[in-house]
């Protein structure tokens, strides 16, 4: 089955039993996760090979979500099509109607009826993304790490930019501003990490929450939804390796156009397939001038955990200004919404 939309439309498949629901995360084929038995991802739709698709399986579920670098909308999008092909002999073609606010899309079913297969148009979406279509089908996108007892962790300590490039150590805090050069307006938080030594490859996520003046998630870029406030926060694209030099992945904030209200960018980084960070080597973070390309700030995870996630840093507002602080706190979560509750707890804490 292949998409057509008049802007980039993220496409994935679900692989479903007669419950309604697929059995593990390993049934959600998707671009982080390009095949399944039976079903392989393309950019542009979906290969089903029914004969290669397991008995448990009822049917396979096509969906598309909106990426963030065109229409908020499926209902602004327009010239939407869905082009279903048997033995690469185009069979029908099915154009979805009346959609409003919904930013992902059920598009097709392919399902099993008297041991033959057949197709049906759906149409209907969601306007919560990706990860509402997910969750209603057991996906999991909501990892809650178990309660803690609450640590204070130490006050922070804080250096500047005066004299140049700045390594944190954990819990360092510095000051984005440097005497006679004006404000900091356009950055960019690269991330990178490698396999450990002799492991397989990690494909681990980066991820920027936004908090707000109430102290709660406003708003969160990651590999789901990888755009913000029109463009104001954006997400370079996955990394499924972590193999070679240099950033992994990028996470733009035009700080002069966030919202006012937003008090804080927090950067978390996590396991989506739930490979430990004992298992990740030379894990950074390091904060760029997009206008001038120059490293600013940098810090090395030097600690590691058996967890599957870590919240690596935080910009926060300083009145004018703006600083970044050194994290590298671990929690349990593969999704950047398991970091929610964590970041804003942070946050609290540097307040």
């Amino acid at each position: 089955m292949t998409v057509v939309a008049a802007a980039p439309v993220d496409i994935s498949a679900l692989l479903v039993t007669d419950g309604g629901k697929v059995r593990s995360d390993d049934d959600f084929v998707f671009y982080n996760q390009p095949q399944a038995a039976g079903v392989r991802y393309r950019p542009d739709g979906v290969d089903v090979d029914p004969a290669g698709v397991e008995p448990a399986i009822a049917k396979v579920v096509v969906t598309a979500s909106l990426d963030g670098r065109g229409p908020a909308t499926f209902g602004q999008l327009g010239g939407l099509r869905l082009d279903v092909a048997v033995g690469g002999v185009p069979t029908v073609a099915f154009t979805p109607d009346g959609l409003g606010a919904e930013t992902a899309l059920l598009c097709v079913e392919i399902y099993r009826r008297d041991a033959q297969w057949k197709v049906r148009a759906v149409g209907q979406g969601y306007a919560n993304g990706l990860a509402g279509i997910a969750t209603d089908f057991g996906i999991t996108v909501d990892d809650e790490p178990a309660p803690q007892a609450a640590t204070p962790p130490p006050a922070p300590t804080k250096v500047n930019l005066d004299k140049g490039r700045v390594s944190l150590k954990k819990r360092e805090t510095v000051s984005l501003v440097k005497t006679g050069a004006p404000a900091l307006r356009r950055v960019a938080m690269g991330l990178g990490w490698d396999p450990a030594r002799g492991g397989r490859d990690i494909d681990l996520d980066a991820s920027a929450i936004l908090i707000d003046q109430r102290g709660r998630k406003s708003d969160a870029v990651w590999f789901m939804s990888k755009s913000a406030y029109g463009g104001v926060v954006e997400h370079s694209g996955d990394n499924l390796t972590g193999a070679g030099e240099g950033d992994d992945e990028t996470i733009e904030v035009d700080l002069g156009r966030l919202p006012a209200d937003i008090v804080a960018v927090v950067f978390t980084v996590n396991s989506f397939r739930g490979q430990k960070f004992t298992d990740v080597a030379r894990a950074y973070c390091r904060l760029l001038d997009r206008d001038t390309g120059a490293e600013l700030v940098r810090f090395d995870l030097t600690d590691s955990e058996p967890r599957t996630g870590v919240i690596m840093s935080v910009l926060r507002r300083a009145g004018d200004a703006w600083e970044m602080t050194a994290i590298g706190d671990f929690h349990d979560g593969k999704t950047a919404r398991a970091m929610f509750g964590p970041a804003e707890k942070v946050v609290a804490g540097l307040a």
